[in-house]
This record gives structure tokens, C-alpha cells and sequence, in this order.
């Protein structure tokens, strides 16, 4: 009945005007009503203007052509999206395990959290979940705590079965439907938690206004992020959860750093920084390194942020990429030596740490064996003695082939050729770390100098100075890395008198914040070095 009542209100409302012929581009509504026969009619409720709370609601029909502003309730909210991270694969793995864990998980620890905080479940859909509060701050600390307990949960389960949630949190003005809540409020609240890093929390500009100085927690700037189907660019902060509970350290020791330039002996110039405070540590330089982007990237910032806590830690950037000059003439493992060597001798530090990731593991060995008075400690992580082409016939073609595709294709818009590399460096990561990853590689150097990095790189032979190190020697591998087999890491490791080896779980070339192997590699380089704990 109440559809052919309005329909009825819609033939008379259009019947009323029989001259009035539809203007081109007008509603096709208004054409069926000059001409469509009585049966018909009963459809045009559907198409008719009208506003409507909810589907169950009585439908209120305006005249086409009217000025009413047919407006919703709206409210401010502060929005809390979540899901699951990689929960298509854990369900790939176990489907009924998989469910039956997520949903024990919400009975013991996700639902009682909400109603602490006063939070209200909005919807669920299958691994996701929309959540609104009055406060950010009860959503913020509902969010922290949630998180802090899957990770007490995730203690005593495999690395590979663990579920680790991702979190976004938004104010903003949201449109009421019945018992739904909708509009760019809860949009940008999704897309927050699509980039955040799983078991990590992302807000935005507008909730870190609310929540700034009220809580103690870690928060990192991301900058402004380009969120998909979002008109504007929204500004993210993102809260590392392994400092939930713990005494909140200030950004500004985190992001604030001072940076210098030298000259090498061939003119080249280098760009170094200082931050922190404590004993010294200094990194060797490495391929797509940048001196400012490293402190935002959800690759290396946690690394940064920790080791920077516990030492002042020097960094550089290598000739060829970051802000050090990329158009150079040499690229040799005795250039990179020697920038080394430049560094140290403008930042005038005279005893320290050495730590070297990757490919600045060689760098590294050779410095420690020319200066064994000024390195007290020599870390070697993920890292290699004998260079791909020296390995094999196959590695060396594969090289070549790599090579010219990178000259040809590194600067596209069509980050295909550089996705080669991040499934290779993060074959276990998010997608939005995958995007991320691909655009960093194109904005830190040229193709021409990422190919002469890599056929550089391929060439390195430190095998014959592994007998000659004298310093104590920390070796770590992950076991699963897929760009450096962990069979050189231990090799290096056992050409190295006295080296100790410990092997990291996992397949991600650098361990991600959220990962397990994150938080040994920072134990491991305490216990080693004996330096103090972060708070």
C-alpha cells in the first residue's frame, strides 16, 4: 500500500504540468509520467526524490524540482575502523581455525574493551569491524589497549598464524542512517587503517589534535597521505603499540636531527646527521638510504627511533642516492670506504659502534680491518662477503638482466621493474608498504646510478679481510630472507674470528616494526653492545 500511495502522489504531482514537455537531461522519471501506462507506476517509488532515515522508514516524497534541503542527522564522531591483517592467507592456512580465533578474540578481548570506553559497534563485516565513541580519547585508548592485548595473546603462537590487527581512528562528521553511520568521517577512518602496519594504530590530524598531550604514547609523523578515494590529502600520525603503556617519548627527539656536508677526496658531497644521545653508534651507508625520508618510512623509522634512543647514532647518506650527490663518476667498494672515512673525520667522533645492514656489511668489514682502534663493536645484519656475480654464472645474468631493466624503466610512473625488488626485500608485507616501497625507490635515485649500485654491489669480495677483523663481531640473518640467502650470512659470520651468530625468524630482508624479529634485533644489539634499555 505505501508504495502505490506514492506512487498515486507522484502521477498526480507530474499530471498537474500534462504541457510541460522534459527538458534534455531531465530526470526520466518526469517522462514516464506523461506517457507510461497506470501498471507501471508502481516501480517510480524507487526512482522517486525522496529522504529517508533508514530502509524500514516511512518514505517522504518531494515534488521534483523542489528546493527542500532533504538533509540527514549528522553528528560528530570520533570513528574507529579495524580489520585483520592478511586474513585472506590465515584463512588460505586454516578457515574454521581462522574464524573460530577471530571471534574468540573479540568475545574476550575486542567487545569488552569497546563497552570499558563506551565505544559503540556500528557494524561487522567479516574480519572488519566500525566502532564510534564520543572521544577520540576513549577510542585512542580502546584502540591501545587492544592492541596491547593481542599482543600478550600473540605470545605463544607461531610467527605465520599470529593475528595482528590493523587500526584507523578519525573525527569527524558523520551522516545517521538508522543505526549505520556514514560520510568522509568513516571513509578516512577505513582508509587509515588500511595503511597502518599490522598490530599499529593511524590517526589523523584532526584525532591527534584531540588526544595530543592527554595520552602517553609514542607517535610518528607520516605526513600528509594520499588515502584512495579521499578528495584531499590527509595528515597521519601513526602510534607504535610497542610503546603502549610505556612512558611516551617526545617526537621531537625522534625527527629532529642535524645535518651536515663534507667533501670526498674526489669531490664528492656527502650528506651525514647526528641524533640522539649516549654511547656512539654509527651506520654504515646503503642502497636507498635518505637522511629525512628514512625517519617516516614504516620500513627503517623504527629502527631509526630505537637505536637513536639508546646511542648517538650517526648516519649518512652514500654517494649516489639520498641527499649526497647522485650524478658521480666512481662507485667502488674503496669509494664507499672512503666516504666512511670522510664522515667520521668531519663528525670527529674517535671510538664507536659499527653497524652495517645489507650490502654495508663489506663496507663495514673493510673499515673495521683499516681502523681496528676506532671500532669498539661491529654489528653485520642481513648482509654478505662475496658479491651475486661472484656466486654464480646464473646470479651474474640475472644481475645483467636486472640492470638493463633498470636503466630502461626505474623513473616510470609503472613501478613494475622496481616491484621486482620489494618482493624481494618485503615478500611478507601490506600492500600499502609494497606502494610505498616501489614510489621511495624512485625518489631517492636515478635509474642509471640504481644500476650501477647494483652491478657494483655484485662485484664485492670480502672474503679474504673476514681473518683480519679484531673486533667483537655480532652477525644476524633472518632465516627466510629472500634477497640474501641466510647461507651467506652465516659463511661471513664463520670467516670472522670469534663472530657470534643469532638467526631471526621471518622472510622480510629488514624486520618490520610490527614482526618479532624487530624486537631481537634491538635486543640482540643491547645485550651485545650493553647499552641501556628504552623506555
Amino acid at each position: 500500500m505505501q508504495d502505490r500511495t506514492s506512487a498515486k502522489s507522484m502521477k498526480s504531482s507530474c499530471d498537474a504540468r500534462p504541457d510541460r514537455a522534459p527538458r534534455p537531461g531531465q530526470n526520466a522519471v518526469v517522462s514516464a509520467c506523461h506517457r507510461a501506462p497506470a501498471p507501471r507506476l508502481s516501480l517510480m517509488p524507487r526512482l522517486a526524490c525522496r529522504a529517508r532515515s533508514s530502509l524500514d522508514d516511512p518514505v517522504v516524497n518531494y515534488p521534483l524540482g523542489s528546493k527542500h534541503p532533504m538533509t540527514a542527522p549528522r553528528k560528530l564522531a570520533a570513528i574507529l575502523a579495524a580489520d585483520v591483517a592478511g586474513y585472506s592467507r590465515l584463512t588460505g592456512l586454516d578457515e574454521e581455525g581462522t574464524l573460530a580465533q577471530l571471534k574468540a578474540h573479540r568475545r574476550a578481548l575486542v567487545a569488552p574493551k569497546i563497552d570499558e570506553h563506551r565505544g559503540r559497534v556500528v557494524k561487522t563485516t567479516g574480519d572488519g569491524l566500525l566502532v564510534e565513541f564520543a572521544s577520540v580519547v576513549d577510542a585512542l585508548r580502546c584502540a591501545v589497549e587492544v592492541q596491547r592485548g593481542m599482543a600478550e595473546r600473540n605470545e605463544d603462537v607461531p610467527a605465520d598464524r599470529r593475528m595482528l590487527f590493523r587500526i584507523g581512528i578519525n573525527l569527524g562528521d558523520v551522516l545517521i542512517e538508522g543505526e549505520d553511520i556514514l560520510g568522509d568521517g568513516v571513509n578516512i577512518a577505513a582508509r587509515l587503517e588500511a595503511i597502518a602496519e599490522p598490530g599499529s594504530i593511524c590517526i589523523s590530524r584532526q584525532a591527534y589534535d584531540q588526544v595530543e598531550g592527554k595520552l602517553a604514547l609514542q607517535f610518528r609523523e607520516l605526513g600528509f597521505q594520499n588515502l584512495k578515494n579521499i578528495a584531499k590529502p590527509v595528515e597521519v600520525f601513526a602510534i607504535s603499540c610497542t610503546s603502549v603503556g610505556q612512558t611516551a617519548l617526545p617526537v621531537s627527539a625522534f625527527l629532529s636531527q642535524d645535518i651536515g656536508y663534507c667533501r670526498a677526496r674526489d669531490g664528492v658531497r656527502l650528506a651525514y646527521a647526528k641524533v640522539g644521545s649516549g654511547s656512539p653508534l654509527v651506520m654504515t651507508a646503503n642502497w636507498f638510504n635518505h637522511l629525512e625520508h628514512d625517519w617516516k618510512s614504516p620500513i627503517r623509522g623504527h629502527i631509526l627511533r630505537v637505536l637513536a634512543n639508546d646511542h648517538t647514532l650517526f648516519r649518512y647518506d652514500a654517494r649516489g642516492n639520498g641527499l649526497s650527490d647522485w650524478e658521480v663518476d666512481e662507485l667502488s667498494l674503496d669509494a664507499w670506504v672512503g666516504d666512511l672515512e670522510t664522515v667520521l673525520n668531519a663528525v670527529g667522533v674517535d671510538r664507536f659502534a659499527l653497524l652495517g645492514i645489507s650490502q654495508g656489511c663489506a663496507i663495514s668489514i673493510a673499515y673495521a680491518v683499516r681502523h681496528p682502534e676506532l671500532v669498539s663493536h661491529l654489528i653485520l645484519y642481513g648482509g654478505f662477503a662475496l658479491g651475486a656475480n661472484r656466486r654464480s654464472a646464473a646470479l651474474k645474468e640475472r644481475v645483467k638482466a636486472m640492470a638493463t631493466l633498470m636503466r630502461l624503466e626505474w623513473g616510470a610512473d609503472n613501478p613494475a621493474v622496481r616491484q621486482i625488488f620489494t618482493t624481494q626485500f618485503f615478500p611478507d608485507c601490506p600492500q600499502e608498504l609494497s606502494n610505498w616501497f616501489n614510489e621511495m625507490q624512485r625518489l631517492v635515485t636515478s635509474g642509471e646510478c640504481a644500476a650501477r649500485y647494483l652491478e657494483t654491489v655484485s662485484e664485492f669480495d670480502v672474503t679474504e679481510l673476514l681473518p683480519k677483523v679484531t673486533v667483537p663481531t655480532l652477525v644476524m640473518h633472518r632465516r627466510g630472507d629472500v634477497r640474501q640467502p641466510i647461507e651467506e650470512g652465516r659463511r661471513m659470520a664463520a670467516g670472522i674470528p670469534g663472530a657470534r651468530f643469532v638467526a631471526l625468524e621471518g622472510r622480510n630482508h629488514i624486520p618490520l616494526e610490527h614482526e618479532p624479529a624487530a624486537q631481537r634485533f634491538f635486543e640482540e644489539i643491547r645485550l651485545f653492545l650493553g647499552a641501556r634499555a628504552s623506555e
